[in-house]
């Protein structure tokens, strides 16, 4: 019986838009649904593996609940061909440009997380990551991030794009917090409002996902 593996690449040009927090959360989250993870850091910044080594040393080396690589160059499309054979999900945090690297994980995805701050340096950086995605028809998702209730600003960057997630991240200290522990919020706070988005987020990804499967297979 052949295993499906989905892959979710967290894909911007424009650095300290959130992809690490996003990538630890997703993964995290994923994987208390009781599904096989594995998440992989490709930014050379290494935010990730930071948050990854926190972890490991609070729960210890079996017992962090999802599988951790940090790869880099030629090494990434035969890390991701291996670890499909083993996990319901790989999540991959990239780094902030369109090069090589990223380009190359954006192909590999099922699906590519655009997360974006509601700025209008955010909206300009973005369009490259769209215009990636879209050339190269690479299913896609836009992810507004660090959102203030009520706000105009993010209302106007948020009606610049499609597919654009329902569901979004406030500007939140929590999300910042937990991450100093190795631990996302559906860990620490997992009946706070913080919790409640990314489980959202969580919900609402696998419901598009599993459309874009049916479609596939009609």
């Amino acid at each position: 019986m052949k295993h499906n593996c989905t892959i979710i690449t967290i894909a911007q040009q424009k650095g300290g838009a959130g992809k690490t927090t996003i990538a630890a959360h997703l993964g995290v989250a994923l994987a208390q649904k009781r599904n096989r993870v594995a998440v992989i850091d490709i930014d050379p910044q290494g935010s990730l593996k930071h948050w990854y080594n926190i972890r490991e040393e609070k729960f210890g080396e079996e017992y962090t609940g999802i599988y951790f690589s940090s790869t880099a160059g030629w090494k990434i499309n035969s890390e991701i061909m291996s670890l499909k054979r083993s996990y319901d999900y790989i999540i991959i945090d990239s780094p902030p440009h369109t090069e090589t690297d990223a380009k190359s994980v954006m192909r590999a995805a099922n699906l590519v997380i655009i997360p974006v701050q509601p700025s209008p340096t955010d909206l300009w950086a973005t369009k490259a990551t769209v215009d990636l995605v879209e050339n190269e028809r690479i299913p896609y998702c836009v992810l507004m991030n660090r959102v203030t209730p009520n706000s105009k600003m993010a209302q106007d960057i948020a009606s610049k794009f499609d597919n654009l997630l329902t569901a979004h991240l406030g500007n939140r200290v929590a999300f910042a917090a937990c991450m100093l522990e190795g631990k996302c919020v559906t860990e620490t706070q997992p009946k706070s409002a913080a919790a409640d988005e990314i489980k959202q987020i969580v919900d609402e990804i696998q419901k598009k996902l599993k459309k874009a499967e049916l479609k596939k297979a009609a």
